[in-house]
């Protein structure tokens, strides 16, 4: 079943979401060569608190942290710790805010240092999948058109997308219906209505698209290790564009 918000539901959707792009807005400025996951960590849940929000993340089937910090091969879920950067890591921050019951989820990959060439390719490949796939988030479409458009684009770059892993619906809870590929047909799939918000998350991966998860039962790391990156916007779909409730 996929809800339709109200506007008292949106009023705190959008205010969790604003929280969520100030953090991934700030926490750019502190990822640095040296610098550890967890500090990284500690950073956004004070920047949360701090906003008059919680971290939606930290409790969540029993997660610890207020972040996913994701490096280099890891896809999703990367536990916050003492490691520290070096250039040219790909870091991938995930950040989640709760205000007053409603959730906003967002993520962004980010290069420490000026990123390589074929780490630029590869983020701007995944910057395009979610733009495109949102741009398809529209009353009267269908969930299968949001596939489609990512997979297209994904694979037009020699990428391939995570076939495991999934975008959601996103409102009073943290993962509400419908899981959402980042691959699949046009036309397939529930109408989408206005009203419906959903969090919309590529992930692309270098080589396979296969995942193994490490023995932390959090970490997804590619299959071949080979590098990932990983970004997401919580959207409400409406008669015309959609609206980006993560968006700067």
């Amino acid at each position: 079943m996929i809800s339709i918000k109200t506007e008292e539901d949106l009023k705190r959707i959008r205010q969790a979401c604003k929280i969520v792009a100030r953090v991934l807005k700030k926490i750019e400025n502190e990822i640095s060569d040296g610098v550890s996951t967890l500090e990284l960590d500690r950073f956004a849940e004070e920047l949360i608190v701090r906003s008059g929000a919680r971290p939606a993340f930290k409790g969540y089937r029993g997660y610890r942290f207020a972040t996913c910090i994701s490096v280099n091969e890891q896809i999703v879920h990367g536990i916050p710790s003492k490691r520290r950067l070096k250039k040219g890591d790909l870091v991938g921050v995930d950040v989640g805010a709760e205000v007053d019951g409603y959730f906003g989820d967002g993520a962004k990959t980010f290069s420490v240092g000026p990123a390589g060439p074929d780490s630029e390719r590869m983020m701007s490949a995944a910057k395009d999948c979610l733009k495109l796939g949102i741009a398809k988030a529209r009353a009267g479409g269908h969930l299968g058109d949001i596939g489609q458009a990512i997979q297209r684009r994904a694979e037009s770059g020699g990428y391939s997308v995570v076939r495991d892993l999934f975008g959601h619906g996103i409102g009073k809870a943290l993962h509400e219906d419908p899981l959402i590929p980042n691959f699949g047909r046009a036309g397939d799939g529930p109408e989408l209505k206005a009203g419906m918000v959903f969090a919309i998350e590529p992930m692309l991966n270098a080589g396979t698209h296969k995942i193994d998860t490490l023995q932390d039962g959090w970490t997804v790391v590619t299959a071949d290790r080979e590098l990932s990156v990983h970004y997401e916007h919580t959207i409400l779909v409406t008669d015309g564009e959609p609206e980006i409730l993560t968006a700067v």
